[in-house]
């Protein structure tokens, strides 16, 4: 029988929340304040936790934080009771780690549904952990790291896999980073707004790539928006539980910071492209790393107005640099799909 936690300082609201849920087959504990609240949820560890906002003494937000910072209960899915509803709430428990809102007044359906779809979520994502466990293997650098990526994996073990939508927002420019992601499949990228408004890609990130490093490791904020480009899966390690393995096993750190200087070498080699390349051999340089990035090597899925923030050019410029190359042979194009047909002259291009 699966175990609710209800936390409302509404006696309302708790009980006729806890008998629908009653009547429907779930097991329910309740509490009347946040600190209690935490402290059940740490003993019964149910398998989902219904929570208001406005509590005194502690809110929800404070709960959310505490059982967040406890690895028996940072996995819960966690649902608020609010009858806030501006946009500035929703944001913050988000990036805190809410997985669903329930806005007051709300009918018997929707909390069911709301608490169904949840819980077979998590079951889902159970799916997920082989290929979390997978990424974390590749920093092994030996037997020394044994016992390091054993606490690694344990601190995945039950972690949530956050599921985005196709343009979806993994964080925004400013936000403070919550730890470090691991894309588990689909594809994010980074980027920055140069004055006017024009977007600039800095970085695409596959399966098994890590996202966030940087400010993690510098301790700032995040200096770029990261979104989806395609439905995409990505896992969060906490800030605060990575941080001191990082510390404990130096040569996890060392994997991290090789990472870290591939990611810098990249860029750099961008930033040269700009200051340097024309634009043929821009676009043509660009193909070439997203084809080394493509599942199936040669085959490309990218809109043109993602080509030109990568490229840093106009999305006008692309499409006629794109007519230009399959005139020449060089490549197929149809929609999205761009095939590179001759690699060698495009490697070759010159400047």
């Amino acid at each position: 029988m699966k175990s609710i936690l209800i936390i409302e300082d509404s006696v309302d609201i708790r009980e006729n929340c806890s008998e629908i849920l009653e009547l429907s087959g779930y097991n329910v504990f309740q509490s009347e304040n946040g600190r209690t609240g935490v402290e059940m949820a740490i003993l019964h560890r149910p398998d989902l936790i219904l929570c208001d906002i406005m509590m005194p003494d502690l809110d929800g937000y404070g709960v959310l934080y505490l059982l967040g910072k406890n690895i028996s209960t940072a996995e819960i899915p966690f649902i608020f009771l609010t009858a806030k509803t501006e946009h500035s709430d929703f944001r913050k428990a988000m990036e805190m780690g809410a997985d669903d809102f329930l806005i007051k007044p709300f009918n018997d359906v929707e909390l069911l549904q709301a608490i169904e779809a949840r819980i077979n979520k998590c079951q889902r994502q159970k799916k997920y952990y082989s290929t979390i466990f997978q990424s974390i293997e590749n920093l092994t650098v030996g037997n020394q790291s044994e016992n390091g990526i054993k606490e690694l994996r344990a601190l995945t073990t039950g972690r949530k896999i956050k599921q985005l939508k196709k343009k979806q927002i993994l964080y925004y420019d400013g936000d403070s980073p919550q730890g470090l992601y691991i894309v588990i499949d689909g594809c994010i990228k980074t980027v920055k707004q140069a004055q006017g408004g024009r977007p600039f890609i800095t970085g695409l990130y596959k399966a098994d790539d890590y996202i966030g490093l940087d400010a993690l490791l510098l301790d700032e904020i995040f200096t770029e928006t990261a979104e989806a480009i395609e439905d995409s899966s990505v896992c969060l390690l906490p800030k605060n539980l990575i941080i001191p393995l990082l510390n404990k096993y130096p040569e996890i750190s060392r994997q991290f910071i090789r990472i870290l200087s591939k990611d810098i070498h990249e860029k750099e080699e961008q930033l040269v492209e700009l200051a340097y390349l024309s634009v043929r051999k821009r676009i043509s340089q660009v193909l070439i790393r997203l084809s080394k990035k493509s599942a199936t090597q040669g085959m490309i899925n990218i809109s043109r107005e993602e080509l030109a923030a990568l490229a840093g050019v106009a999305i006008e410029t692309i499409s006629r640099t794109l007519s230009d190359f399959k005139d020449e042979g060089l490549i197929e194009k149809n929609g999205n799909i761009i095939e590179l047909k001759d690699l060698n002259r495009i490697v070759g291009m010159k400047n």
